[in-house]
């Protein structure tokens, strides 16, 4: 299986994807990554910086390259913007503010996910897929042995199937050291109107992967910066709790809405490479949506009630059984209880699940 784009290491430089709008690939360490896109909007007084990144040194000194690299320094930076509260995006938005003055805008629900779950970007379909083409390499590359670490989710941690690389990450997330929440000083809300970059931009809240989840659109030049919401080839994570009461119907309520923008020419997402098709991958996303829906109704039809447990593993591959695919089992069967197409009761200090 071929690497996919978004799991491509960060590349050095700063290459423009769009009139003054600039991509800036940084490095992640994250399951189903191998970048997050951070953008840089320019304009006359400086710049607007888009996801600066995780916290740490690594990720600091990547940006400062990528800057470098365009010409920018940290004085420049006059506004950054955070897309949602998932550490690679808002990670550096704190110190970045805070060395060059800038303000730091983001949605007003803006708030960092208390659970270490509720952070996971890709599917779990997306990270099982990369670990085994990670093992395969390990036939040829004993180095590939870090990059398969590096692939292992907290929850395997929790699970009791660690690496220490992965044990390590727990720890730090334990301790909090992801915690390094930016203050959001300009919140925006859905409709609003922006100036980035010497242009305008309106704001949409896409909730679904997290709450706070926005896009920027610009009417204007076709320019829509994507976020997580929309990526070219993986599946955004949808966490079952702590996203809302139902971040399924939120998320394709957001992508239905997304699909009747109109006049968009270039799609910047957060991993991964610009597109230009946002209706027709809003619909391949949905799809894949609809058909693990009908799958649990398949499944239900064989096992009559059953638990989330049982439903992940007629949904997912073995290769991918764990509590993350346990949360997006249950988003997708709480999705169905809340449209009347399910109904859940408690057995035994368990949830059980039966669709109509």
């Amino acid at each position: 299986m071929a690497k996919r784009q978004e799991q491509e290491e960060a590349r050095p430089g700063a290459t423009e994807v769009a009139p003054d709008v600039l991509r800036l690939e940084l490095p992640v360490s994250l399951p189903g990554l191998g970048h997050v896109n951070c953008y840089a909007l320019l304009d006359r007084d400086g710049a607007t910086v888009v996801d600066p990144g995780l916290p740490g040194e690594a990720s600091w000194k990547a940006l400062l390259e990528r800057l470098g690299d365009a010409d920018l320094e940290l004085r420049h930076v006059h506004t950054v913007f955070v897309t949602h509260s998932h550490p690679d995006h808002f990670g550096g938005a704190s110190r970045l503010a805070r060395e060059s003055g800038a303000r730091i805008v983001a949605h007003r629900s803006f708030d960092w996910p208390r659970r270490p779950h509720e952070h996971v970007e890709a599917s779990v379909d997306d990270i099982a897929a990369q670990r085994e083409e990670l093992a395969r390499q390990l036939l040829d590359d004993p180095e590939a042995i870090s990059a398969l670490e590096r692939a292992r989710s907290p929850w395997d941690t929790a699970r009791g199937a660690a690496t220490p690389m992965a044990e390590e990450r727990w720890q730090r997330f334990a301790r909090g050291e992801f915690r390094n929440v930016p203050i959001v000083s300009h919140p925006v809300e859905h409709g609003q109107v922006l100036c980035l970059g010497g242009r305008d931009w309106l704001v949409h809240h896409t909730p679904g992967h997290t709450q706070d989840h926005v896009c920027l659109q610009d009417p204007d030049t076709g320019v829509f910066l994507a976020g997580d919401h929309v990526l070219p080839s993986i599946t955004p994570h949808i966490a079952g709790v702590g996203t809302g009461p139902d971040p399924l119907k939120a998320y394709l309520a957001s992508l239905d809405r997304l699909a009747e923008v109109p006049g968009v020419d270039v799609v910047l997402p957060a991993h991964g490479h610009p597109f230009a098709d946002l209706a027709t991958r809003t619909a391949d996303i949905r799809r894949h949506h609809h058909e693990r829906l009908d799958k649990l109704r398949a499944i239900s039809r064989e096992l009559g009630a059953a638990t989330v447990e049982q439903y992940m593993q007629g949904l997912f591959a073995e290769r991918s059984w764990g509590w993350m695919a346990e949360s997006e089992t249950y988003a997708h069967l709480e999705h169905l209880r809340q449209a009347g197409e399910a109904e859940s009761y408690d057995e035994g200090g368990r949830l059980h699940y039966v669709t109509r």
